[in-house]
């Protein structure tokens, strides 16, 4: 540059090359990502499902990007707690969220709830699907889906189905199958799987549709009754358990799911990272013989995928809970 420019040309040259050097600087930043230590958030205690899940994948995360992902729980109201903590975060990919099937629900369950779910996350990846199994108590004298529904309309008011709360996804499963079936029975909800299943194998209810990991091992001890799995395939854990739609329900696909989310405005470069790093992690052997002890099964989706699969669930749980009644302040 000469001396005899212009002062106004030499400050435009001077806020050009500034504008470059800040794009650059962003650029190299996002290409370091990540260059320190990532929380991923769930909102729900250490041990669950949910729990174990995020921490399978945490741990590839870390091993492929080369920095800690650490995983925080954060349980209360249903994971709402962890999940608008995610949303109000700085949305540089240093706080991720995991969800879980809970959180479409919430959307419609929660009169109040802060967040929503299709606007405020940028969507990483699907993750794992797990099925839930429809298990009865040995007691009642059906052995199929359709011999159940048969059963309930003989029987008006008489059978009982057990939950491991209401609005929880165990909870939605049996509400849709009742609304789809046209059978009048009653919802038990109960604080946990485990009081629930104690209750079921007791006889206290007549049926309940759980997370495959739980239910399962009762079913193979004779304790429970298997009659069907809630996914469109049969499960790689129980091969001859028919599906609900073997069973003559065509639209019934019901699974927990679980993904990452990152908070919306998170760079598109920080996403795709983040989104192959998963893709890469969902193909090694290690990660699908984990899964498969849970029942789980690996899903790959590009964030675009996630995110109608998200939209799609939280329209589709929304009739099904205004119809069930259920509701949390």
């Amino acid at each position: 540059m000469t001396t005899g420019q212009k002062p106004g040309l030499r400050r435009l040259a001077a806020a050009l090359l500034a504008t470059a050097a800040s794009a650059f600087a962003m650029g190299s930043a996002h290409a370091a990502y990540p260059d320190k230590p990532v929380r991923i958030v769930v909102g729900f205690s250490a041990g669950g499902t949910t729990d174990v899940i995020a921490r399978i994948m945490a741990k590839e995360l870390t091993e492929s990007l080369g920095q800690s992902f650490v995983v925080e729980n954060k349980p209360g109201a249903g994971s709402n707690i962890a999940t608008d903590q995610v949303q109000r975060a700085a949305p540089d990919g240093y706080t991720l969220l995991f969800v879980a099937v809970t959180s479409a629900i919430n959307q419609t369950l929660y009169k109040n709830v802060t967040f929503d779910l299709t606007k405020d996350f940028a969507p990483v990846a699907l993750g794992a699907k797990v099925p839930n199994i429809l298990v009865v108590n040995p007691q009642v004298p059906v052995k199929s889906v359709q011999e159940l529904v048969e059963y309930a309309k003989k029987n008006p008011g008489k059978l009982a189905f057990a939950s491991s709360g209401s609005g929880t996804s165990i909870h939605m499963a049996g509400e849709l199958f009742k609304m789809k079936a046209g059978i009048d029975v009653l919802h038990v909800p109960y604080k946990g799987s485990a009081p629930a299943m104690t209750d079921l194998i007791g006889g206290q209810v007549q049926f309940m549709f759980d997370n495959m990991p739980s239910a399962w091992p009762h079913a193979q001890s004779g304790k429970l009754r298997a009659l069907a799995v809630t996914t469109s395939d049969r499960s790689k854990s129980a091969p001859d358990l028919p599906t609900m739609k073997e069973s003559g329900f065509a639209d019934f696909d019901v699974s927990s799911w679980f993904g990452l989310l990152a908070p919306a405005g998170t760079p598109p470069e920080v996403i795709n990272k983040l989104n192959a790093a998963m893709q890469q992690a969902l193909d090694k052997a290690s990660v699908q013989t984990s899964f498969e002890k849970l029942g789980a099964v690996g899903v790959k989706t590009t964030p675009a995928e996630f995110g109608q699969f998200i939209k799609s669930e939280v329209d589709g749980w929304a009739p099904v809970i205004k119809a069930s009644g259920a509701t949390v302040d």
